[in-house]
């Protein structure tokens, strides 16, 4: 108790202090923590096991296992069909063969109360679950490998990433009828082929599998509290693709609707989906700003509580998700024309060593750098700064027409008299314009709206006004 007080009060680990403060050795301090962090636990459990079904249905077994053990069968039975009640309610079909496997050895073993049907329903019991958790387990891993993929490349960049991506679908995407399928099962089914079209750049497909998650989640409400995470990552799915189909009344909606389920406590608040609604909130405050060419108001408005809520939760975030936010960051502050921050920010995913994570997210960093600087003045080194984002292209093996186009403009600006400039932005839009609905070059414009940009430079006005003129043309 006097270790966990000392220790409470730290903001920062300090060894000497702790044994200045207690009896405690210096040779006993480890054994001694380890030991505190697991009475920590075991009072965490404790408090934890009647809002957490799974933890109640691990009590249950527990018991049974110690009654069986002094030989109390009858006893023993009842707990674990307290046990399957609830993990049949849940659809927890892992731990429910594991319940009826031990009631098959109970049964077999020793003369209990049941009849001799019972072990034929106890057989057919287990085979029908092998079978769901066949399926459940086949759907489960081909989501979390097409999730795999996107984290490493982002999005189909050629042929052959097609060919690659539809094949591997095909090959492992499980027959199934969509009425026989349990909350699980259509859960799983809905994120592979979110991840698929997601990937393939389908964002109209990838609306209608997002629109299917958070939708059987709104049919069967209980889930919203027994799984929040994959109920947020829904929502994020669903956001992100209006986003890129850019249906700003449709975004807008949606978004004032996730918002007022967090703010109402309809999504259970946990370290997990505390993290999330932080990312998720803020990633699509910023992207309502982008569509509307708000940017410096974004800068006003969600900078400075961005930053007083990421302070909390740093530690938390993982290297995915603080190069997304930062992405976001530098993108809403080159908008509103502050390119020396869009810069800081850059850097930052420039300088991240991970080079495995988020290939696409790091390429187009430097793209978007590059102009950056060229914005700002700080041309000096410019040659050095494009044969450097050259490099990193061709290392990443994420070298296309856009991007080429792009570095070609920039090798070339430094040899161009100041009264051709604007005839040459003119003529890297026409070439770059070709490209905007070509299946893999339009990638690029999915990170980046060089368009815009261009525009801005060629009729001499602010990315910002450009962007702003273009939102009220299609939404008035």
């Amino acid at each position: 108790m006097n270790l966990f007080e000392i220790m409470s009060k730290m903001n920062h680990y300090n060894e000497k202090k702790i044994l200045k403060k207690t009896t405690i050795s210096k040779i006993q301090l480890s054994n001694m923590k380890a030991h505190l962090y697991k009475q920590i636990l075991i009072s965490l459990k404790f408090l934890h096991t009647e809002k957490n079904y799974d933890l109640q249905i691990r009590e249950y077994l527990d018991f049974s296992k110690i009654l069986y053990n002094k030989g109390l069968y009858i006893q023993s039975l009842k707990f674990l069909g307290k046990a399957k009640v609830i993990a049949r309610y849940y659809e927890c079909n892992t731990i429910l063969l594991e319940l009826v496997e031990f009631e098959k050895m109970i049964e077999s073993q020793h003369i209990t109360r049941s009849l001799y049907s019972r072990s034929g329903e106890l057989s057919a019991e287990s085979k029908e679950l092998i079978e769901k958790i066949k399926c459940n387990n086949a759907l489960s891993s081909l989501s979390l490998e097409l999730y795999g993929l996107y984290l490493k490349v982002g999005y189909v960049r050629n042929e052959k990433d097609k060919i690659f991506i539809e094949t591997y679908f095909r090959t492992n995407i499980t027959k199934f009828d969509i009425d026989k399928l349990s909350f699980y099962e259509k859960l799983f089914l809905y994120q592979a082929q979110v991840w698929y079209h997601y990937i393939r750049q389908d964002f109209v497909m990838c609306y209608r599998s997002s629109y299917k998650w958070v939708e059987l989640f709104q049919n069967y409400t209980i889930a919203k509290k027994i799984a929040p995470v994959s109920y947020l990552k829904g929502y994020h799915y669903l956001l992100d693709t209006l986003f890129y189909l850019n249906h700003y009344s449709k975004f807008v909606n949606v978004f004032q609707q996730f918002e007022k389920e967090v703010k109402n406590g309809e999504i259970l608040i946990n370290g997990n989906t505390r993290i999330l609604i932080f990312m998720y909130t803020y990633t699509n405050r910023i992207n309502k700003h982008y569509m509307e060419g708000s940017f410096s108001e974004g800068v006003k408005k969600v900078i400075p509580s961005l930053f007083i809520d990421f302070e909390k939760i740093y530690t938390h975030l993982d290297s995915h998700y603080i190069m997304i936010l930062y992405y976001k960051i530098a993108c809403l502050y080159f908008g509103s024309g502050d390119n020396s921050n869009t810069i800081f920010y850059l850097s930052k995913i420039m300088e991240n060593k991970k080079k495995n994570l988020r290939q696409d997210l790091q390429c187009f960093a430097r793209l978007l750098h590059l102009i950056a600087c060229y914005e700002s003045g700080l041309d000096e080194n410019m040659d050095q700064k494009i044969q450097s984002t050259y490099r990193f292209f061709i290392q990443m093996d994420d070298w296309y027409v856009v991007q080429k186009k792009i570095i070609h403009f920039f090798k070339k600006l430094g040899n161009v008299y100041p009264h051709q400039i604007k005839n040459q932005f003119k003529k890297l839009r026409d070439k770059l314009i070709k490209y905007y609905d070509h299946p893999y070059e339009k990638r690029t414009f999915l990170y980046l709206d060089i368009i815009s940009w261009l525009n801005s430079k060629i009729q001499n006005k602010s990315v910002e006004a450009v962007i702003k003129e273009k939102f009220i043309k299609t939404n008035l």
